[in-house]
């Protein structure tokens, strides 16, 4: 088979979990839940936690790390993380690999390359995983688009990629102001903008789809990311979809999507 699939257990300020499989190699992405739903949501989708063969973690923030160390102990997964991460959990009741941010490296039938983001934790990355020729990126709670991403992601076929929030929505929305410049800032997360710029500066290219991931609840929403998304792709032949915070993905094939 030549096919790389993935999906979303789900996606937002609540918990993040993705799953990746290519070959004979199923690989989680960050685990923001409970064992008990994060075990619900598998099952959702067909699958098991005996079906993972590793847990990458892009950063240590509890939506995306907090079923991590419970739900790894439990089924004997190891976990790949950066120095900086694996700093944040208890190595002794866990396997970690810790990983070079700046050098790719195999799990099975996936290669991986990490890459380093802004963000405001102690070493963030996120990754793209490729097998034969089809390339999947994850990019979420990123502060901004840099040249590095940028160089990075043009490889990609497919895209999970972060829209937080719109920007009046978080000027004129109840957070304080401090959390609003927090989230806006540099090393906060990528709004509605930034992201379409991404995907613009990317098109035309090899990029075929973009699954929408970790919208706010109160700062955004579906109905205009859908919009700022089909202005953005234009003409260009490709495709987007959103990821909610409550609702498990189909698992999306890039090999029919591309």
């Amino acid at each position: 088979m030549t096919d790389l699939r993935f999906a979303t257990l789900g996606s937002g300020s609540r918990g993040n979990a993705s799953l990746v499989h290519a070959g004979d190699t199923t690989i989680m992405i960050d685990c923001g839940f409970s064992i008990k739903e994060t075990c619900r949501r598998l099952e959702e989708i067909k699958s098991t936690p005996e079906d993972i063969d590793a847990l990458l973690v892009t950063h240590e923030h509890g939506d995306h790390s907090r079923g991590v160390e419970r739900f790894c102990r439990r089924y004997n997964i190891p976990v790949w993380a950066s120095m900086g991460t694996a700093r944040c959990f208890d190595n002794g009741t866990i396997d970690i690999e810790v990983i070079n941010v700046h050098q790719s490296f195999t799990i099975g039938d996936l290669l991986i390359q990490p890459v380093a983001v802004p963000h405001d934790v102690r070493e963030p990355c996120q990754f793209i995983l490729s097998y034969q020729k089809y390339c999947l990126g994850v990019l979420t709670d990123v502060g901004e688009i840099t040249p590095h991403i940028t160089e990075a992601y043009g490889q990609c076929d497919a895209m999970l990629l972060e829209f937080n929030h719109d920007l009046d929505m978080l000027w004129n929305g109840e957070y304080a102001v401090s959390l609003k410049k927090r989230v806006a800032g540099k090393l906060g997360h990528l709004n509605n903008e930034q992201s379409c710029g991404l995907i613009k500066s990317l098109l035309p290219g090899p990029l075929r789809y973009v699954m929408a991931a970790h919208l706010s609840e109160s700062n955004n929403s579906p109905e205009i990311v859908e919009q700022q998304l089909s202005a953005a792709m234009g003409d260009f032949d490709c495709q987007y979809a959103i990821a909610v915070q409550d609702k498990v993905s189909d698992w999306y094939s890039l090999e029919q999507l591309c």
